[in-house]
């Protein structure tokens, strides 16, 4: 176990966590079936990145919908091209099953609710995080903006394999929130002066700005 899941196990398992309105969902660490704290908290600064109580919900909140666009990616673009003989009813989350439920959010389309086919775990996507919660010096260290969504565990940096998985992305964000009518704060089309693209995608627990934009580092 890395020195953040240990550290996170710790705090977890703290009188402090028993204030947590769910915690069977933090068993092994998992926000959601397909998100940890590890992943959600990693940085590349050698320095502490535990989110609190109050972080730890924001985390959760922002991975159901991180739930969700897995879902639906895999459905449209990888489910979608192979044979036709299953039929959608039958495709219903990823594999292992997914929590649809978000707080305020209606479910998907009532005929991907079932149990899918097994495919193998290679036929399936996964959303990777290259940043989640970030403490105050770790947003410092990796030069993140001051006042940024990341310091509240509210926000999420998103790998993409390119600008075509980039735009997807944000299509099915978008999707998720008009059907659900729930805002988000941030969905931002990310590129590095050298080419490298990625999604940051940001949900408050209130006051949500839906602010979407394109920037060039």
């Amino acid at each position: 176990m890395s020195n953040v899941s240990m550290k996170l196990s710790e705090h977890l398992t703290s009188s402090s966590a028993a204030a947590l309105s769910h915690p069977s969902e933090l068993d092994g660490l998992r926000l959601t079936p397909h998100f940890t704290l590890d992943e959600m908290c990693k940085t590349s600064a050698n320095l502490d990145n535990v989110p609190n109580e109050a972080q730890v919900e924001n985390l959760k909140r922002l991975c159901g919908w991180l739930e969700k666009l897995r879902r639906r990616y895999n459905l449209r673009y990888v489910y979608g091209k192979m044979e036709r003989s299953v039929s959608p009813p039958e495709l219903g989350g990823a594999r292992g099953g997914l929590n649809e439920g978000m707080s305020g959010a209606s479910s998907d389309h009532p005929a991907h609710t079932g149990t899918p086919p097994n495919l193998g775990g290679e036929k399936i996507t996964p959303i990777i995080i290259n940043s989640g919660y970030r403490s105050e010096a770790v947003n410092k260290a990796v030069g993140g903006a001051k006042g940024s969504n990341h310091l509240t565990g509210c926000a999420a940096d998103i790998r993409v394999t390119g600008i075509e998985q980039l735009v997807r992305y944000a299509t099915i964000l978008l999707d998720i929130s008009d059907e659900s009518q729930e805002d988000f704060d941030e969905l931002l089309l990310e590129r590095s002066p050298k080419g490298t693209y990625w999604l940051h995608f940001a949900v408050r627990p209130s006051g949500n700005r839906r602010k979407v934009r394109l920037m060039n580092g």
